[in-house]
């Protein structure tokens, strides 16, 4: 009975040999390999398709800017302020006439009458009925004249007070004193010992306008570098080279800023010099207009003192902007 039990026990097991396993477990291996890769087949195909699906937008190309429309937005954005402020002026003024009974003309009204006036501004009925043209003339001669003679004196002796610690002390005080003086006040002075209107007019225009160089100047010369006037001394340099090598390139914006003011000062000065002097002169004008009660001219006047005076100082800006760093043209 044993022998044929055993017989059949050893046909079911499968023959002992160590290749066949390592075969067979080989085959197993590649089997498994093969079912996952065909599982994950799918997986990748859903997330490749995902992909282009969810891919990001490209990004816009970016246009040129049209030139066209950014001179347009320049263009207005230079001449709309100015515009405004024109009209919230015309605005205030036709309020301004409406609620004192036109006493004081209308925009419109001046307009019409500057028109006349501009139409002939150089005409000659006499020696005190000239055109506006004639009497701004004559006041800018005196204001160069006045002026002229002021700068000429003033910034050499802007020179000489902030070179020497002597002079500075010596007229500080008067240049302390002097200056808060009213113009009008000097004009009596002028009126006494020129005896003329013309020469007092000058004289006023003169003693108002050197103050600014004179002090613009010696600040100038006195914030000189230090180490400036030491090579100078250094090299034994004569004074009359430091003043034109050294001096006058450093001092330079600092005289522009003083004839910016001085003239500007020369010019408020020569209206008010005029009302009392008489003469030819806008000035003059404005205050021969009132006594005939010609409010129009007055108007008109004060808007040809406010141009002429823009124009001196645009013109002196331009000189400064040539000669001066960028701080100095603002």
């Amino acid at each position: 009975m044993v022998s044929a039990v055993l017989p059949s026990r050893l046909e079911l097991d499968p023959p002992h040999d160590p290749q066949l396993a390592i075969q067979a477990a080989n085959d197993a291996r590649l089997n498994a390999s093969k079912e996952i890769a065909d599982s994950a087949e799918p997986a990748r195909a859903t997330v490749k398709k995902d992909s282009k699906i969810k891919a990001a937008p490209a990004a816009p190309v970016a246009t040129p800017p049209n030139r066209w429309r950014q001179r347009a937005e320049g263009l207005i954005g230079t001449v709309l302020p100015p515009l405004l402020g024109l009209a919230l002026l015309v605005g205030l003024w036709s309020i301004v006439s409406s609620t004192t009974g036109h006493s004081i003309p209308t925009p419109a009204e001046t307009w019409t009458q500057a028109v006349e006036v501009f139409r002939d501004p150089f005409y000659r009925n006499g020696p005190n009925d000239q055109g506006v043209g004639w009497n701004v003339l004559s006041s800018l001669q005196r204001v160069a004249l006045g002026f002229g003679l002021a700068a000429l004196v003033g910034i050499p002796a802007g020179f000489l007070i902030g070179r020497f610690n002597f002079l500075s002390r010596m007229f500080n005080p008067l240049i302390s004193l002097l200056r808060p003086v009213s113009p009008l006040a000097w004009l009596p002075i002028g009126l006494l010992v020129f005896k003329g209107a013309n020469p007092a007019a000058t004289w006023t225009i003169f003693i108002c306008s050197i103050w600014p160089m004179v002090i613009n100047t010696a600040v100038g010369v006195q914030r000189v570098p230090q180490d400036y006037m030491n090579v100078a001394r250094v090299l034994n340099l004569r004074e009359w080279k430091i003043a034109t090598t050294i001096l006058f390139p450093a001092v330079l914006p600092y005289m522009l800023t003083g004839v910016r003011l001085a003239v500007g000062t020369a010019w408020l000065v020569i209206v008010a010099a005029e009302m009392l002097t008489g003469g030819v002169g806008i000035g003059f004008w404005v205050w021969d207009e009132w006594n005939n009660l010609n409010v129009k001219n007055i108007i008109i006047a004060i808007f040809v003192i406010g141009i002429v005076g823009l124009l001196l100082e645009l013109a002196l800006v331009k000189l400064a902007s040539a000669f001066t760093f960028e701080e100095v043209k603002s």
